[in-house]
């Protein structure tokens, strides 16, 4: 089994050392608990509210589930029971100097990030965790959020297009990832009877397992794809505010992120179309039925999995370290598009993705386009399958998917 450094934990120490409770969230089995363990001095007590009894302690009376665990301290699968923020809050304004007394981890982002961040206002510092990242499985650790480099390592290869499909059919969960788990089938019909059975019921009343399991099977073939509710409604049979409903609660649990289209004005970003995404595209690879890496690349989505695969990969560069992630894509009404629009400090960095080793200056069309509206696009890249980074114009590079 391959022991994997965590980006996050050198986050972790950054947040326990500025706030006196932090909160670790994101998908089942990215790796929330293994990795405050690695992260936690000696002595820092672990209690885990997935044990029914501990659980209902802490639900009943929070007062003495509280006081029968010494801080320092790690409290894991916190949505089980939000009643003890509160408690949590008064001790530590009894206490306003402590940092880093509480960790907690929790596998509903939304609902946990409200009441944590309505109970403990100002005095928790909150990291949502993705899986691998390709920087944490290569050792490159150090790599900060992706940007388009000023200068590009024209010598050093990053892997062929089987290399980066084994990668992406394979996804990021820890236990893939680091060779714990063997078997991938098994490994993800585990994980999406896990998922139905415990995070959907604790989410929403659903009763039709089965039909929302289509529902899953409907969005993970449309990833990479501007979301049509409407139509993904029809295709699985409910209301399109049933489909909107089931689409939020993918969201929460952190298997979807909707990629929102660039505007000037911050209210249309939020009501125009967005793009979807599965953030892990393993098992998008084992709900939409793909059996191997080869068979992936070659078949309809190898093209969309890329996409996908890529905005999984810039997702993880942010949140793992804490960051915002800042991504756009850009669609006008006359057809131009941009895949991906980076910002930072202002810039908007545009970035293709092509299912191509040799891109060409067609595939950067719209860059021109959109710079010419006044946009303040900086250096452009195309990520694609080549094994090298190149030059591509003054202004654009292209860069190997593996190196991001």
């Amino acid at each position: 089994m391959k022991f994997i450094e965590r980006t996050a934990l050198a986050t972790i120490k950054e947040l326990s050392e500025q706030f006196p409770a932090i909160l670790v969230c994101g998908a089942r089995q990215v790796g929330k608990t293994t990795l405050l363990r690695n992260a936690a001095e000696q002595g820092r007590a672990f209690v885990s509210l997935d044990d029914p009894d501990i659980r209902a302690l802490a639900r009943k009376d929070p007062a003495l589930f509280l006081q029968s665990y010494p801080l320092p301290i790690i409290i894991d699968e916190l949505q089980y029971a939000p009643q003890i923020l509160p408690l949590v809050k008064m001790a530590i304004d009894r206490n306003p100097d402590m940092c880093g007394q509480f960790w907690f981890t929790g596998s509903q982002q939304f609902h946990l990030m409200r009441d944590a961040s309505e109970s403990l206002a100002g005095r928790i510092g909150i990291l949502d965790l993705g899986g691998i990242s390709q920087g944490e499985e290569c050792g490159r650790t150090s790599d900060d959020a992706f940007l388009v480099p000023d200068t590009i390592d024209t010598q050093t290869s990053f892997g062929n297009v089987s290399e980066v499909y084994r990668r992406i059919h394979r996804g990021s969960f820890p236990a893939l990832a680091s060779g714990r788990a063997k078997n991938w089938e098994t490994f993800f019909r585990s994980y999406v009877r896990t998922y139905l059975e415990r995070d959907v019921h604790d989410l929403t009343r659903i009763t039709d397992e089965d039909r929302f399991l289509t529902f899953l099977k409907a969005a993970a073939a449309r990833t990479g794809q501007l979301l049509n509710v409407s139509e993904l409604a029809r295709d699985v049979g409910i209301g399109t505010s049933t489909a909107r409903d089931w689409l939020s609660i993918l969201g929460t649990s952190g298997l979807v992120y909707l990629l929102r289209p660039y505007s000037r004005n911050v209210t249309s970003r939020i009501v125009k179309t967005p793009k979807l995404y599965f953030t892990d595209t393993g098992l998008c690879s084992y709900l939409t039925g793909w059996t191997s890496p080869e068979t992936l690349a070659n078949g309809a989505m190898g093209g969309a999995m890329l996409e996908t695969h890529v905005i999984g990969e810039l997702l993880k560069r942010c949140w793992n370290r804490g960051k915002d992630a800042r991504l756009w894509f850009y669609r006008d009404k006359a057809g131009s598009e941009i895949d991906i629009l980076i910002e930072h400090d202002g810039i908007l960095d545009p970035v293709e993705v092509k299912k191509t080793a040799s891109p060409r200056l067609s595939d950067i069309h719209a860059f021109a386009k959109v710079r010419s509206l006044g946009l303040p696009l900086g250096k452009g890249a195309v990520l694609c399958l080549s094994e090298r980074a190149r030059p591509l114009t003054q202004d654009v590079s292209v860069i190997p998917v593996g190196s991001i």
